[in-house]
């Protein structure tokens, strides 16, 4: 998900795709806008995912006000609470929300469907480009 926003993005300017492990605050400072991009765990944002707010959050606060973000969510069942658990730390940071939450719902019930590798269906991944594209050539227009 976060390779095919990261494609269509780059197509309209420049873009950096870095997991959430590795970005830092010097990263989001640098950047005009941001795709957060997470799968949802037992109901929430990833940890890793969280790890990454929570490393970032104080260093960068009052520094960010006015960018534009989106958001992917890759989910088992629904996705809204990790989305909104998102859409809260974005808030706090007073980032600016450019389109409602992408939600890719893998309907993993299972404990087998749940633990299985994910496969991201072809439709799932354009509309993936079109978050990247959207927010990218926003960014290169001066939209945002």
């Amino acid at each position: 998900m976060a390779e095919a926003a990261h494609a269509a993005a780059a197509a309209e300017g420049r873009a950096i795709l870095l997991p959430a492990a590795k970005a830092n605050p010097k990263d989001l400072l640098a950047a005009e806008g941001y795709i957060f991009c997470a799968p949802e765990n037992l109901a929430a944002l990833s940890g890793v995912m969280k790890e990454f707010f929570d490393r970032c959050y104080y260093p960068v606060l009052g520094q960010l006000n006015g960018r534009p973000y989106a958001q992917m969510i890759c989910a088992g069942s629904d996705g809204e609470n990790a989305a909104r658990q998102l859409a809260r730390i974005a808030t706090g940071w007073r980032l600016k929300d450019v389109q409602p939450p992408l939600i890719v719902n893998t309907s993993a019930q299972t404990p087998e469907a749940i633990l299985a590798e994910k496969e991201i269906k072809d439709t799932d991944l354009a509309r993936c480009a079109e978050v990247g594209a959207a927010l990218g050539a926003g960014l290169a227009m001066g939209v945002f």
